[in-house]
């Protein structure tokens, strides 16, 4: 158990032709972008950088996990990314193979851990073939699922604008018509260092001081938010991943969307305005300015995250994953009571 710091193969994993993140698209996900090294690390580094980060591959296989020791459970194994449960910390077609091969070393050999795994696909091989395995071995016991949304973009912006309502098109007419009189335009910008990336982020936290969010201080203002998001954007600049998109008005900067493209997929992450310009529906014009551009690129899919109100008229593709707590048998702890997880998935 190594920290990524200490260990050169780790180093390795955090770049954009890794192995890991080549493996990310030989699984079955459901939130792709979510599953790289760019969210991984970054979040990792962000929110829980005392754990120590666990990272076995084969040519075609790989883990990666955190882990920690929890004075009342024993040892932990959970994701990377351990808050929402987007990614999958089994990549590639043969990870829990090395998931066993993991428990069957110390420290985990004579105290099993507590696994958590997330961003399971409920028929996947990976999910059938962990399921049967464990199931003699732990007790199943199945979390809240994470439900997305995401749009095709297939047929470019107009096929896109097809699959919207009436009232949608028209308001975003009405809308783009409303900025236009009022000089309000929409820039994209390319940083290409993690200078440039640094100056683009302060514009983005003015931005969100300025919005609903960080008046009320729950937006990417607050730490740890806004460390991972920086790391975020970051890394993404390096990795030539990064879209950003800035709402203008004469000098002023006052609406911000970025996200980050590979494999097709488009990951959206943020996106604010300025509250004094709410009246000119900067959110609904920063998503289709941004959805213009991406079909531009031959971006198949919009994935837009955790399934909310808001999203449903932007995206009609619902997807789900499943997270999944395996508790050693050989303890009998009655603060985790969840209901079981294997007749759901077999």
């Amino acid at each position: 158990m190594e920290n990524l710091k200490d260990n050169p193969f780790l180093i390795d994993i955090d770049q954009v032709d890794s192995l890991f993140n080549k493996l990310v698209f030989r699984t079955e996900q459901a939130d792709p972008i979510c599953c790289r090294t760019e969210w991984q690390i970054s979040f990792h580094e962000a929110f829980s950088p005392f754990r120590s980060l666990i990272i076995n591959n084969t040519e075609d296989s790989l883990i990666a996990f955190a882990t920690y020791f929890f004075p009342s459970v024993g040892y932990i194994l959970e994701p990377l990314e351990n808050h929402w449960f987007f990614a999958c910390p089994l990549l590639g077609d043969n990870p829990n193979e090395l998931l066993i091969s993991l428990l069957q070393k110390e420290p985990f050999l004579k105290n099993p851990p507590y696994i958590i795994i997330s961003g399971l696909i409920r028929e996947s091989k990976i999910t059938r073939t962990l399921i049967r395995f464990f199931q003699k071995r732990y007790d199943i016991s199945l979390l809240e699922p994470t439900l997305y949304r995401s749009a095709s973009l297939e047929d470019g912006l107009d096929g896109y604008l097809s699959r919207r309502t009436a009232k949608l098109r028209k308001n975003l007419k009405s809308a783009e018509r409303k900025a236009q009189r009022e000089n309000i335009v929409f820039e994209f910008v390319n940083p290409k260092s993690i200078q440039e990336a640094d100056s683009i982020y302060s514009k983005v936290t003015d931005i969100e001081r300025r919005s609903w969010k960080g008046i009320n201080n729950c937006g990417i203002t607050v730490q740890p938010s806004y460390s991972f998001y920086r790391l975020l954007i970051m890394r993404m600049t390096l990795s030539k991943t990064i879209r950003i998109l800035f709402a203008r008005h004469g000098s002023k900067y006052i609406g911000y969307m970025f996200g980050g493209v590979a494999g097709g997929y488009y990951r959206g992450q943020q996106f604010s305005y300025d509250e004094d310009y709410s009246h000119y529906s900067i959110g609904n014009l920063l998503q289709i300015n941004m959805i213009n551009r991406l079909a531009q690129e031959n971006i198949q899919r919009y994935d837009m995250g955790q399934d909310m109100e808001y999203k449903r008229i932007w995206a009609e593709i619902r997807l789900e994953t499943n997270t999944i707590l395996l508790k050693p048998k050989v303890y009998n702890n009655p603060k985790i009571a969840i209901r079981s997880a294997v007749s759901e998935f077999l």
